[in-house]
């Protein structure tokens, strides 16, 4: 290659990449001409950069603050090093999911990210995802659970780690059953809220439940009173939530204050605990599915010693939202080394074939649609709480082995991702 060749290619960066798909193949081709791996603009002594995209105000800004450490530590536990090279985060809001889709592009454009991790919430994550597949750069959502990220809306640059509502609903709507067949519905006026009404009232159509109320309300709702007195008049055996974040929070007190803990049993889906330690001992109450616990002794060696690493730096017990973060990161570094490359594609490459061993089943990235597949936990709130830090008993962790996959996270006939190719 010549001399003028070779500094054409170092001059061609991510603002490129956005404009379409020829800066890309262009530096890439350019790139396996001279021997070398793909590295974007950055020059071999730059940093390797990692995007990610975190709330740092609103309803989610307390376990963002977990994911964004759990996150950090992933790559700190690596001496902030990924291919021999100095490696860095770049952290930016989501406060509106515009804000988000431009701060995304920020990491690209400005930043020569190699990958993005993030999305606190499933707007935020819907409009990262738009990005990455823009700009053909790895994206790892780690909260966001709306089913049109891995469903209809799925691209090939995309790869989620929390189960989308439909999932959950399979593990967590038995239960409810359970508890009675008259159902109240309160869920939040967002991607992932509208989600949860769908599948529990598509639920309760195939399994004879009756649904004696169904209220949305907006996110950041400071006065439940209204409907928590609708929620009475209506006499429900259950009342299923899909608030977030710190919402959940401010339901459950109000619930206490107004006398209706322990009268009508409360579930959600997809709860932090970072969300139910909000609410305090005396107003926490409800049955919950949660992706992780750091009580749990199912959980396999490096996340217990990820657990330990945690609590000695900050000086409080890892939430599922830091084993979330920290999770998400480690699938892309570990994809990064495994690629032996920065070239997106060989990323992508490296995330479908990623996955880890926990109890009996392997989490790992489904190729169809991107989906992680993992283990769930059912819990409940402690009759009696004794230690601040420890909320829930264990009731189920399913699915238990690999072959009970399908049936919790579903077959690809049942999807609606038509997955696109690099």
């Amino acid at each position: 290659m010549s001399s003028n060749s070779l500094r054409h290619l170092t001059k061609i960066n991510r603002r490129t990449l956005i404009g379409g798909a020829g800066g890309f193949a262009l530096a890439h081709a350019a790139a396996s001409k001279l021997g070398m791996p793909y590295i974007g603009s950055a020059a071999a002594a730059d940093p390797i950069r990692i995007g990610m995209i975190y709330a740092k105000t609103g309803a989610v800004a307390d376990q963002a603050e977990y994911m964004a450490q759990g996150s950090l530590l992933a790559l700190e536990t690596r001496n902030n090093t990924l291919l021999g090279r100095q490696a860095e985060v770049i952290w930016l809001d989501e406060p509106t999911s515009q804000a988000a889709q431009q701060n995304a592009e920020r990491l690209v454009g400005e930043h020569n990210v190699v990958g993005i991790v993030g999305g606190s919430l499933s707007s935020s994550a819907l409009a990262i995802s738009a990005v990455a597949k823009k700009a053909k750069i790895p994206f790892v959502a780690a909260n966001a659970g709306a089913i049109d990220l891995t469903g209809r809306l799925c691209n090939k640059y995309t790869f989620r780690l929390q189960p989308p509502a439909d999932v959950h609903t399979r593990v967590l709507a038995p239960y409810c059953a359970g508890l009675g067949k008259k159902w109240y519905l309160l869920t939040a006026a967002f991607a992932f809220g509208q989600d949860i009404k769908r599948s529990f009232t598509e639920f309760s159509a195939a399994n004879g439940i009756t649904l004696v109320g169904a209220d949305e309300v907006p996110v950041n709702t400071a006065d439940y009173s209204s409907f928590i007195l609708k929620i009475r008049a209506a006499k429900p055996d259950v009342v299923v939530g899909g608030v977030p974040g710190n919402d959940i929070s401010t339901f459950l007190k109000q619930w206490n204050e107004l006398g209706m803990k322990g009268k009508i049993p409360f579930a959600e889906i997809a709860v932090g605990a970072t969300d139910l330690w909000g609410v305090g001992p005396e107003a926490a109450d409800g049955l919950f599915t949660i992706n992780w616990y750091h009580k749990n002794p199912n959980n396999p060696p490096e996340e217990q010693m990820m657990a330990a690493t945690y609590e000695k730096k900050y000086k409080r017990p890892a939430a599922d939202k830091t084993w979330m973060g920290w999770m998400a990161m480690n699938a892309l570094l570990d994809s990064v080394e495994t690629a032996k490359a920065t070239e997106p594609g060989a990323i992508v490459d490296a995330l479908e074939n990623w996955g880890v061993q926990r109890g009996g089943v392997k989490a790992g990235y489904r190729a169809f649609d991107h989906q992680m597949v993992n283990r769930l936990l059912v819990v409940g709130i402690k009759p009696k709480i004794t230690d601040k830090w420890d909320y829930f008993d264990i009731l189920a962790e399913t699915p238990s082995n690999d072959a009970e996959i399908e049936k919790v996270f579903g077959a690809q006939a049942q999807s609606a991702c038509k997955m696109d190719t690099l």
